[in-house]
């Protein structure tokens, strides 16, 4: 579920788990086909990675692709969530591109250079053009970025420009930013929504219209925004004046409508009324990969499920009680009836390729000795027992979005039953659900709930500096002075041997007093009906223009 992380600003995930409960369902099931196989401990359940998907054999008039929900906006400084980000990735652009390799590259900065700790000096593309004709200028970048800085926009990506002093045109076609102090992430986050650039002209002209279905947005990506039917749909025409050539589109228009029920979504997959879909629910996974409709493909993903303590002064404040319970948990049978046996128990609260930029001689260093905490009913409940659990009563909270999340809060109840604890189950709606994560007095009395928890940078510390003692995500308002240091020691340096360090250390403090919960976890998943082909399975296309490799099917 989206999350924040600035200690003031608004929420920057406040519908993750909830959307990716509402894009899922649960059934022991197998999966999909291309790339290195990922096998589980069950061979039925083994799927695999693709990184790409048949290139396209031409071009298309047009595609239909399939939404979960309709956006509330495609502002980029309130979007942080599967349906908007979705689109805007392919309508407008950032200043660096998070590659489907999960790399960083340059985008629409041509070139970019940190010549002191504390400043960042981008160099803007020349000949790149708004979907209105105009040119891009150094004062859009300006414009664009000064935005998430203002308290008044209250933007939801406040967190990355935390250490932000200034933003200003230092040149016809340069823009410099200035840091209170060194910030190892902030130039990474610039690839992702943070980094958006819109017309300054449009900005100022819309208002607070911008992004809504009336008005839509002006930006540079290979597609434009053409209308948007409120309810129903929403449509993408190809700019046909877009800068880039290997990412020009391949079809004329991309059509996203919204489908919020699941079953409406794969009998939609299935019948070809809809070509493609991001998020398929695990409980179609084998109809779809053994059915003649199109073929599932799974990629690379950053997210874990996790479940969040939220109330440390209960029983599940003793970290013993956290690692009993978590040892309880059965989490390879959630795996199995939950993600459709696609997936991997989780060993921390990120996943193994956030640490990719880590110096390669050092990487397996790091990572070595890490808490372990293998399924053990009978050594959790001594664990407890020791820790004086008995019969505490915990709540979880959960909302019935579907099959997958109620398999694993029967789950960890049935585990907090093992260790001697008297789990109650909260059911809330998912309106409720989501004040979970924006609401603290909507956690109060919530002891655990759910969420799915991605990262927009290849880092860990999008998942740790959300843990520091204050920052709004810490929703358990847990508090450790040496993680504390840790993630202000990676922050504050460039270096990738110590950057990583830090986080490491960072990481084994978190798994040892374990403020989360790590369950499992899964690829993302994208169906492509039999017309089309060229996508990328990788979660950044919540960020890369994954739509305009879509072509035509040979």
């Amino acid at each position: 579920m989206p999350s924040a992380r600035s200690r003031a600003a608004r929420p920057r995930r406040i519908r993750h788990a909830l959307a990716a409960g509402l894009a899922a369902a649960a059934v022991l099931i197998t999966s999909a086909c291309g790339g290195p196989a990922r096998p589980d401990s069950d061979a039925a359940t083994a799927y695999r990675i693709t990184d790409k998907t048949p290139a396209a054999a031409g071009n298309l008039d047009s595609f239909t692709w399939s939404l979960f929900a309709e956006p509330t906006t495609i502002d980029y400084a309130y979007s942080f969530d599967y349906p908007p980000n979705q689109i805007l990735a392919n309508v407008c652009e950032s200043l660096l591109r998070w590659n489907p390799d999960l790399t960083t590259s340059p985008n629409l900065a041509a070139s970019y250079a940190n010549p002191t700790p504390t400043t960042w000096v981008y160099q803007i593309r020349p000949g790149v053009r708004f979907h209105d004709g105009t040119a891009l200028t150094a004062d859009d970048v300006v414009a664009s970025l000064r935005r998430n800085l203002d308290p008044a926009t209250a933007s939801v990506w406040a967190y990355p420009f935390r250490n932000v002093q200034s933003v200003d045109r230092t040149g016809p076609m340069e823009v410099t930013v200035t840091l209170a102090k060194p910030d190892s992430t902030f130039n990474k986050y610039l690839a992702a929504s943070p980094g958006t650039v819109e017309s300054a002209a449009t900005l100022a002209k819309s208002g607070k219209d911008y992004g809504n279905p009336q008005t839509g947005v002006n930006c540079t990506g290979p597609f434009s925004f053409d209308s948007w039917t409120s309810g129903q749909s929403l449509t993408l025409k190809r700019f046909d004046d877009y800068w880039n050539p290997d990412l020009k589109a391949k079809a004329g228009r991309a059509k996203f409508v919204f489908l919020a029920d699941p079953t409406t979504r794969v009998n939609a997959f299935q019948s070809g009324e809809v070509d493609g879909g991001w998020m398929v629910p695990p409980n179609a996974y084998d109809q779809l990969r053994t059915g003649q409709a199109g073929t599932l493909y799974f990629g690379r993903n950053t997210s874990v499920a996790d479940e969040v303590v939220s109330n440390l002064k209960g029983p599940l404040g003793d970290a013993r009680v956290r690692r009993a319970l978590l040892m309880a948990i059965d989490r390879k049978g959630i795996v199995k009836a939950g993600a459709g046996g696609v997936g991997e128990v989780a060993g921390s609260l990120v996943t193994d390729n956030l640490w990719s930029e880590a110096p390669a001689a050092t990487r397996e260093g790091l990572l070595k000795d890490l808490p372990n905490y293998p399924y053990d009913p009978a050594k959790a409940k001594a664990l407890a027992a020791e820790a004086g659990v008995n019969g505490q009563k915990i709540v979880i909270a959960t909302s019935p979005l579907d099959s997958q999340t109620t398999i694993i809060t029967q789950a960890v109840a049935q585990a907090a039953t093992a260790i001697g604890l008297k789990p109650e189950i909260d059911s809330v709606s998912a309106e409720k659900y989501t004040t979970l994560f924006t609401d603290p007095a909507a956690r109060e009395g919530i002891d655990l709930f759910l969420t799915f928890w991605y990262t927009s940078i290849t880092d860990p510390l999008d998942m740790y500096g959300s843990l520091q003692t204050g920052a709004f995500s810490n929703y358990g308002n847990w508090s450790h002075p040496a993680f504390d240091a840790a993630v202000d020691r990676a922050i504050g340096t460039y270096d990738p041997a110590e950057h990583a360090a830090a986080n490491a250390e960072a990481q084994k403090i978190a798994l040892r007093e374990l403020p989360w919960l790590p369950l499992y976890t899964q690829p993302v998943s994208v169906f492509l009906g039999k017309r089309i082909t060229g996508v990328q399975p990788s979660i950044a296309y919540l960020y890369y223009p994954w739509a305009a490799e879509i072509g035509a099917k040979g």
